[in-house]
Formats: structure tokens, C-alpha cells, sequence
């Protein structure tokens, strides 16, 4: 088995020279998330995604921003609350360290002040995740996204707003929460927060580092009857990085798939 850690490029090339069928590749770049003959590496994505992956020898790591999206998303479509046509919007919150080591070092080395506020980017509105977004979210467009850089090293949230009016007739968020718990039972790195979860909140505020240092993922759904926010919260770095690959690769293996993971 290898982990490649490798940009777009160098990744293809480094596929194109492997002549083992017995090896399998897990590989974090965003080269081959929806190319044929890969497996998307999210266990939890559908039925038989967990099996897929123990068979297949080409994984291709989620991005950090899309298991988030993906997680919130799916499970909607698959249960018939969200229209696949649905002209959906999402933004994400997250540390800098989402962007290598280039921009932890500028982040790092910033003079007091200059990187403060948080930074809006990919403003051309064609962020590289778009694409497994649309796919594996089961859209028929990609959503409209906007993300953030913070200035913290890590931890991320997507919120993705709903108009309840757009939905299936009689969708609520109370629906929507127990579509998450149906989709994820007995799932160990999922939690279906409960709704409207004032516990979650700082007087009001989010935590979006809440679950750093965590192979975790934590749903929420907030609003009222017209509208809703769908918030996934994840450690960039865990469940949208490396404890992504470590699972997938615990699975592949036939290993306990919390090994060397933080649940909690």
C-alpha cells in the first residue's frame, strides 16, 4: 500500500509508473475523486461504500471541504428531502492550514495584524472541490460556494442554507435530523447533533474548532419553518485530511477502522 501526498500532477505521474495491480494507492490529491476506476474515500457515503473500498485498489481522499458538504448533503438526495436540482450555496470556515505549507508558513510568519480577518477566496467561483461536491453529493449542478480562510491553524464548518418551501412537501428540520440518524446509524466518526442544539453555541456563537484533534464529524441543523442551515463540522486535518486516509486505509486493510484514530 502507498499514501501519495502529492500535487495533481506529480500524483498522475506517480500512478502512471506503478505496474503492480497488487498495490493499492490511497491518494490525497484532488487528480482522481471522480475518475473512473477509483473509489471515493468516504466509508459513509452510501450502502456498499464501506466494501468498495475494501476492495478497491485506487482510494482517492475526499477534500476537506467536500466531506463536510458531501455528509450534509447525500443523505437528503438519497432520502428524497432535497431535490437534486436544488440550486444549492455553501460556505466554509476554515484554518489556514487547509492551504499547505505555503500558506501555514505565511500564516506563521504574517506581521501582527496583516492576516487578522478572516479571507474570502477562490473568488472566480471554481474552487478544485466543486466537482466531487457535485458528484458524490448527487447534484445536478455544482452548489455556489464560498470559502474562508480563518486565522486559526485548523478545524472547519460548512453551512449549506435551505429554503424549506424548495423542499420535498412537509420537509422540516426535524425531518432532515432524522434522515442524518437513519443514514448514519451506527456510524463511530458521525454525530447527529440534536436540533436547534443551543448546547453547541457559545451565547449564540459557533465553534468551528469544536471538533479538532478528532476524526470526527459533527452535524447540525438549525432555523426555523422557512428556512434552515445545515452546518457539518470537521478537523480540516483529520476527517478532511489524514484521519481520512488512516480510515480508509484501516478498511482496506481489514483493521479496526478507529486505529490510530480519535473518535471522541
Amino acid at each position: 500500500m502507498a499514501l501519495l501526498c502529492l500535487p495533481d500532477a506529480a500524483s498522475r505521474e506517480a500512478v502512471a509508473l506503478l505496474d503492480n495491480p497488487d498495490t493499492c494507492l490511497i491518494d490525497a490529491s484532488t487528480a482522481f475523486r471522480i475518475a473512473d476506476g477509483w473509489t471515493y474515500g468516504l466509508p459513509e457515503l452510501a450502502p456498499g461504500q464501506r466494501e468498495r473500498i475494501r476492495q478497491s485498489k485506487r482510494i482517492a481522499n475526499p477534500g476537506c471541504h467536500a466531506s463536510a458538504f458531501v455528509m450534509l448533503v447525500r443523505p437528503l438526495i438519497d432520502a428524497g428531502l432535497l431535490p437534486a436540482d436544488y440550486p444549492l450555496s455553501a460556505f466554509s470556515l476554515t484554518g489556514y492550514s487547509g492551504g499547505g505549507k505555503t500558506l501555514i508558513q505565511e500564516y506563521q510568519a504574517a506581521e501582527a495584524g496583516r492576516l487578522s480577518a478572516p479571507r474570502p477566496y477562490a473568488m472566480n467561483m471554481t474552487h478544485k472541490h466543486l466537482p466531487e461536491m457535485r458528484v458524490h453529493g448527487g447534484l445536478e449542478s455544482s452548489p455556489v460556494f464560498n470559502p474562508v480562510v480563518g486565522p486559526f491553524l485548523k478545524g472547519l464548518a460548512v453551512t449549506v442554507p435551505l429554503h424549506v418551501s424548495r423542499l420535498a412537501p412537509g420537509a422540516s428540520g426535524a425531518m432532515i435530523r432524522e434522515a442524518y440518524l437513519a443514514h448514519y446509524a451506527g456510524e463511530r466518526f458521525v454525530n447527529v447533533m440534536p436540533l436547534q442544539d443551543e448546547a453547541s453555541l457559545d451565547h449564540g456563537f459557533f465553534d468551528v474548532q469544536g471538533a479538532n484533534d478528532t476524526n470526527r464529524v459533527d452535524l447540525f441543523v438549525y432555523g426555523g419553518e422557512e428556512q434552515l442551515a445545515l452546518v457539518a463540522r470537521l478537523d480540516n486535518l483529520g476527517k478532511g485530511a489524514a484521519g481520512a486516509a488512516v480510515q480508509s486505509m484501516n478498511i482496506h486493510l481489514g483493521l479496526d477502522e478507529a486505529s490510530g484514530l480519535a473518535v471522541r
